[in-house]
């Protein structure tokens, strides 16, 4: 068991954070909250460029873990998993960050951007998600499928650094990303007491089988662990044998709730794979603990660059630390 029941193991999960800046050749005509429009079109566009058996089901396709489709988007648990087996399917090693902006229309021209953070082994795969979107432009995003170039891509070197990694004019990937490891510690987190946190996306985090609004720091702890967990051992093969769940649980319980401003934001989106529309509405605000926070200030802090709850892929459940 590692120390501090375990929890050391988010000192090594690693994840590469990327700025993607396209620009409108036609009009884009874009939603308000755009992570459902650019995860669903996306994903469709990742197949198109990864899968050489395309309609084969990835379950049954001979290629299965060797396919960067599969691997990213439809890998379930592997039959020999010693941890975690519950899962029917493992959470998606990579988060979307739609623009923030409620803009709707975009004039040719215009650019827009939007972040992608890769976890673990998934950086590997980075040709892909380039591709992916520059072919996506191709074939339109949005309303009307309007069509776009992509411009750009950056690397994230730190909160105020990056490095180009991708030009339209070369064409070509520059260079390796740096990995970041937010879940290492921070000296002025050690003894912290205090936390206020700003949910910025929808947060849709259950809680005895039902969407919670009234949020509490155990609860918000138990997301962030069964999530980290997941990615920690499907994407970065690292063990949480040592991770004492029950006694981290007990601790979260122990920190209370000094204020708490939540609100319930609806959107839908349309499932294709589906055909149906959906409801997928989560809490936004802001909401501060009191309490022993220090020893969980490793997994909020990883939940920062990784969201938490369901529907990340699609950018939901982004928050930051306040202060």
């Amino acid at each position: 068991m590692g120390r501090d029941g375990g929890l050391d193991v988010l000192e090594e999960i690693g994840l590469s954070a990327f700025e993607f800046v396209i620009q409108a050749e036609g009009q884009l005509l874009l939603p308000e909250y755009k992570g459902s429009t650019l995860r669903g079109a996306f994903g469709h566009a990742f197949k198109q460029v990864a899968c050489p058996l395309k309609g084969r089901p990835c379950p049954t396709c001979l290629l299965g873990p060797k396919c960067a489709y599969f691997t990213i988007f439809e890998t379930p648990p592997p039959p020999d998993a010693r941890r975690l087996r519950k899962y029917s399917n493992i959470p998606h090693p990579f988060v979307l960050l739609p623009p923030s902006e409620p803009k709707q229309v975009y004039a040719p021209g215009e650019s827009l951007s939007f972040g992608l953070r890769l976890v673990g082994r998934a950086a590997d795969y980075l040709p892909y998600f380039v591709l992916a979107f520059s072919e996506l432009g191709k074939v339109g995003l949005g309303k009307g499928r309007g069509c776009y170039r992509l411009q750009e891509v950056f690397g994230l070197e730190g909160q105020s650094r990056r490095r180009r990694l991708y030009s339209k004019e070369k064409g070509a990937l520059l260079g390796s990303p740096t990995t970041h490891y937010p879940g290492r510690p921070r000296q002025e987190d050690h003894d912290r007491k205090a936390l206020s946190l700003r949910f910025l996306t929808p947060t849709r985090i259950r809680y005895q089988e039902d969407l919670c609004l009234d949020l509490e720091f155990h609860i918000l702890a138990r997301s962030l662990m069964r999530r980290l967990s997941a990615l920690a051992y499907f994407h970065c093969s690292l063990d949480p044998e040592g991770w004492d769940f029950r006694g981290w649980i007990a601790r979260a319980e122990g920190v209370g709730l000094s204020r708490r401003e939540l609100r319930w934001y609806d959107w839908e989106r349309y499932s294709a794979r589906q055909d149906r529309r959906m409801m997928l509405g989560g809490f936004v605000g802001e909401a501060s603990f009191v309490g022993d926070l220090g020893p969980f200030m490793p997994l909020i802090r990883l939940g920062e660059w990784l969201h938490v709850g369901k529907g990340t892929s699609f950018g939901l459940g982004r928050y930051e630390v306040v202060g």
